[in-house]
């Protein structure tokens, strides 16, 4: 159990980890569910290519899209790239390492999808079995256009009586497979070369501007899933005192069910942030004027901090309006 509560641990602090995971798993159920797939091509002139090609490239845009919806960061980086500017400038260059980094993960399956398709041969046969020229295979040149014609949609069909025994279909069907698989492996080959060279060519470019990016790109990621924690503990402590507030005449029996904390801690936890007000207030300073990237001006913020009251406290009519409550 502790090492599944580690394995846990380490894919929750690791983000890149987890997309690499759900990379994966997306490649492998695009393998599984096409292998899994009946495909049936209709056989008929008109509806073959509109079928074929449909296979073949309306799965990949699902789990492309997929792909995007399962990545924390894409939501992140919209975030990053819709943000009011604020007190923090925005980078263009970690916008677009982030970007960058999502469009990779997320072509992964559709890649994997399109390679495996090509490979088999199914889809291309159904597509442009009807494209063939009849010309070149013997079996159809003594057939009128249009028999010719009805006779190549009816290649992907070897059940079919017409040409189910017939050799000149057999021929058509290994022609197009050939060029399918042609093409799959073409494709694939493009890919690793890209990968290859991105991976190799990578350190003649600037090294300190990519540390840079990716350093501030996992920063921004971090600091989103600490600041959806804080608020998450914050609104547990805002609503664990509303509730002991409400039921006031029952406040020892509420305490004795594991809702206990010292008054002094919850204040303390709280931060002074004791209305809703205040709490709106927050979240919109957060949303429209993050805090800039200076640690030393936060710690000088915060000792002088101790001096004044903070800044969503409001104006003293505001906090006669909503007055805190100390006795629990």
């Amino acid at each position: 159990m502790d090492r599944f509560r580690m394995i846990f641990q380490y894919f929750q602090s690791n983000s890149e980890s987890v997309m690499n995971g759900i990379c994966g798993l997306l490649a492998l159920a695009s393998i599984k569910i096409y292998t899994c797939f009946d495909f049936s091509c209709p056989c008929l002139h008109r509806y073959n290519m509109a079928y074929g090609l449909g296979i073949l490239f309306v799965p990949p845009v699902a789990f492309f899209l997929c792909g995007l919806i399962l990545n924390r960061q894409s939501l992140v980086m919209l975030d990053e790239w819709r943000r009011p500017q604020g007190c923090r400038r925005k980078d263009p260059a970690v916008i677009r390492y982030m970007c960058s980094s999502i469009m990779q993960r997320a072509m992964v399956a559709p890649a994997v999808w399109i390679v495996v398709a090509l490979l088999d041969g199914k889809c291309l046969i159904c597509a442009f079995s009807s494209s063939v020229d009849p010309e070149k295979f013997p079996g159809f040149t003594n057939a009128t256009a249009e028999q010719a014609q009805e006779l190549l949609a009816k290649v992907p069909c070897k059940e079919d009586e017409l040409v189910g025994s017939s050799t000149s279909r057999r021929a058509v069907s290994r022609y197009l497979r050939c060029w399918s698989q042609a093409l799959g492996w073409s494709i694939l080959l493009m890919l690793i070369i890209a990968a290859f060279l991105a991976r190799w060519l990578r350190p003649c470019f600037n090294q300190a501007a990519l540390l840079q990016t990716r350093h501030w790109s996992n920063y921004i990621d971090i600091e989103q899933k600490i600041f959806e924690e804080t608020c998450c503990e914050h609104s547990r402590l805002f609503a664990h005192k509303c509730i002991l507030h409400f039921f006031e005449s029952m406040r020892e029996e509420i305490r004795q069910h594991s809702f206990d904390l010292p008054k002094e801690e919850e204040e303390d936890l709280l931060r002074g942030i004791t209305h809703q007000d205040q709490v709106n207030k927050l979240l919109k300073t957060w949303y429209y004027e993050k805090p800039p990237l200076d640690v030393s001006q936060a710690t000088q913020r915060h000792h002088l901090g101790r001096e004044r009251p903070p800044p969503w406290t409001g104006s003293p009519h505001v906090q006669s309006k909503f007055p805190q409550h100390t006795n629990v």
